[in-house]
């Protein structure tokens, strides 16, 4: 296999990345930390580590928008992307450009082979991420974690602060077939005598313990940080720390203001090296941006684009789809990769959705739209209709919605990606 160079383009490079390693997920610590030790990755800015079965995203948008108000330079490494790979990776909330993540590559690539080891394409483009944001000589990163935590590449970086934002079931293949399991995964990403946030409001024992274990300074939601909700804003309080008349955040769904407020605990930790005015605060959450996440888009008929795929995210979208206006009818453009808990999720959501428009998506772990129609039947669904391709099943649904209905593009993030590519097409 060919390996690019510097002279080749981010598309050639990310091919030779996609086939450079035997497994496409491949935990663990070692071969990461090998590279990272040989590229010198030695970073002088807080760097926090962002984890959680949901929300981990929100949280890294949220506290990347408010420090980027506070005047602070900040690098943001996210994942998986939506449009393009730059996504991953923003220096003051802008994607990459893509010289800066082929010298990023370039860098990680001479090292591997000094060390001798293969690298998983999230491996590298994590060890990439951060020597992007060395070059750029930023003054804080934020990391969200890939998969678990214990062995995910970004854990190959201590972190002045870790998050487990929550603890549900998904990658069981991975992590584990309970939350007790699970928590312990994520867990991992937390440091002896440093500040751990939990947002989750039920932490699993194991997160707990594990936390005790190991010397980690915990700050859990409802004991030692809260939040109040009030008509049109809110309240925070950590400690001797109080912060009121906070607006709503511009992410929409009832579940962002908790996000929220673990942002704001990770900023209270921060505080002596990254002190934040209020004004920044309010700034932030009044102006962050997520796409994909419950986004609710302009005109008619309504329309909700969000990238959840497991059984936690589900009722999330579920209890915020409830909180919008009445539909007439409501239309779900809707498909899984093989690898999901499809039938937890359509439980959820069954009573949200009139009318399921099904298509296939590509890649490996796909399934066609056949395949998840069948599966919507064993669950006695009617109104389904099949299409080849997701793309199809929205072109459909929009033809069929009126200005009174509404539909939800859900079930992953190639979902979402796909209508987001169709949209910006028929433009």
């Amino acid at each position: 296999m060919m390996i690019p160079n510097a002279s080749s383009t981010l598309a050639q490079w990310l091919a030779y990345l996609e086939a450079a390693h035997p497994v496409t997920i491949d935990m663990g610590l070692t071969r990461v930390s090998a590279v990272k030790a040989a590229m010198q990755l030695d970073t002088d800015f807080p760097v926090v580590l962002i984890g959680g079965t949901n929300g981990k995203g929100s949280v890294a948008a949220m506290l990347s928008t408010i420090l980027n108000r506070a005047g602070f330079k900040v690098g943001t490494y996210t994942s998986p992307h939506i449009n393009d790979y730059n996504e991953r990776v923003a220096i003051d909330l802008q994607p990459a450009s893509d010289s800066l993540l082929i010298a990023g590559f370039v860098a990680v690539e001479q090292a591997r082979a000094e060390v001798g080891v293969s690298l998983s394409y999230f491996e590298v483009g994590t060890l990439a991420a951060m020597h992007c944001f060395i070059a750029q000589q930023v003054d804080v990163a934020v990391l969200e974690v890939g998969l678990g935590g214990r062995l995910d590449a970004t854990n190959a970086f201590d972190a002045d602060v870790s998050v487990v934002v929550s603890v549900d079931i998904d990658h069981q293949a991975f992590l584990g077939n309970d939350r007790e399991s699970i928590g312990f995964e994520k867990a991992g990403i937390y440091r002896s005598g440093k500040p751990a946030i939990c947002a989750d409001p039920n932490p699993p024992a194991s997160l707990l313990a594990h936390a005790e274990a190991i010397g980690a300074r915990l700050a859990c939601v409802g004991r030692d940080y809260s939040y109040s909700r009030m008509d049109h804003q809110w309240s925070f309080r950590m400690g001797e720390r109080a912060l009121h008349a906070l607006p709503v955040p511009a992410l929409r769904g009832g579940y962002q203001m908790g996000n929220a407020a673990a942002a704001l605990a990770v900023l209270e930790a921060l505080r002596p090296r990254l002190p934040v005015s209020l004004g920044a605060i309010k700034r932030g959450l009044l102006e962050v941006e997520w796409p994909g996440r419950f986004q609710v888009l302009p005109g008619r008929p309504v329309t909700v684009l969000d990238v959840g795929h497991n059984p936690h995210a589900a009722r999330a979208l579920s209890a915020s789809l409830r909180q919008l206006a009445f539909a007439e009818n409501r239309y779900a453009v809707f498909s899984m990769l093989a690898d999901k808990d499809l039938d937890a999720v359509v439980e959820i959501l069954r009573d949200d959705i009139d009318h399921w428009y099904v298509g296939g998506l590509d890649g490996p772990r796909s399934q066609t739209g056949a395949e998840i129609a069948e599966k919507l039947a064993a669950h006695g669904l009617r109104n389904i209709h099949v299409f080849p391709k997701v793309e199809d099943a929205w072109h459909s649904a929009l033809s069929h919605a009126t200005e009174n209905d509404r539909i939800t593009v859900f079930g992953s993030f190639h979902t979402v990606a796909a209508v987001m590519a169709a949209r910006t097409q028929s433009a």
